[in-house]
């Protein structure tokens, strides 16, 4: 080969190298930013009383956020509390009262100006549907109710609002040895569904999520502490910026009205 022939050949190698290295560059400059902005993890601690509504609310908000992907953490607002205050790595907690989320506020765990007043809810008194007949709840004194499910009042709020209630009507020393005691509302709901208990006090929103129990009576108001729900980022969030915008979405109309398919009221 001569000494033309070569040099024409060491130019398209170098030409075949330079091309290769300003793709490499360019594929990695626009593609690997951009993929790291776009795939985004929350983990949502929320009150159990809420996952109907949250699963198809999930649904709808990766829907039009695909690259958000979203992990619950159902359970007892007391349970999930706890477990933030131990390091829990959680980006939202929806509480099912407004006690668990003052705990972790006085803790300095959340971000201030995320934190608001979601839901609402009612508390009813349920049997199975072919169960004892009840219409008021000083008929849980009488002889024929042997067992009655609540929450467990120091870690799952609808325990506390029945303990308030039971304790303002005069009748919580008189069903006391009755109780049966649930680790959250779901489990209180199970007991009766199963005829583990004669009747129990659940919220309304999972009374009317079953189709094996009737609501024989609902608590006035003044009864107990209101239902509320209340919602805020933590502060350790890894995704702040992500979480706050999901609080947003759930405080804005869209969801109002899934809240509201399944029997949540709003707050103002």
């Amino acid at each position: 080969m001569n000494l033309k022939n070569t040099r024409i050949l060491n130019l398209i190698f170098a030409a075949i190298a330079a091309l290769a290295l300003l793709i490499s560059c360019n594929l990695f400059q626009s593609v690997s930013p951009v993929a790291t902005q776009q795939r985004t993890s929350l983990t949502v601690s929320a009150a159990i009383s809420l996952s109907p509504a949250l699963a198809e609310i999930k649904t709808v908000y990766q829907g039009s956020n695909p690259n958000v992907t979203i992990t619950y953490n159902f359970g007892a607002s007391g349970a999930l509390e706890q477990q933030i205050q131990q390091g829990a790595p959680v980006d939202v907690f929806l509480s099912a009262a407004t006690k668990q989320m003052d705990a972790l506020q006085q803790a300095n765990l959340l971000i201030d100006d995320t934190r608001r007043n979601l839901l609402t809810n009612r508390l009813v008194l349920i049997s199975a549907k072919n169960g004892v007949v009840l219409s008021d709840f000083k008929q849980l004194t009488e002889a024929r109710i042997k067992k009655i499910a609540i929450g467990e009042p120091k870690s799952v709020p609808v325990g506390q609002y029945a303990q308030e209630m039971l304790s303002k009507l005069g009748l919580w020393q008189q069903v006391l040895p009755k109780l049966v005691l649930g680790n959250n509302v779901r489990q209180v709901l199970t007991f009766v569904e199963s005829g583990n208990a004669d009747a129990a006090i659940v919220y309304a929103t999972d009374a009317k999520a079953s189709l094996k129990v009737a609501v024989r009576a609902t608590a006035a108001a003044n009864l107990h502490s209101p239902i509320v729900y209340p919602l805020a980022v933590i502060r350790n969030s890894h995704n702040p910026a992500a979480a706050k915008a999901f609080v947003e979405f759930l405080a804005g109309d869209r969801a109002k009205i899934l809240f509201q398919k399944y029997g949540f009221g709003i707050v103002g």
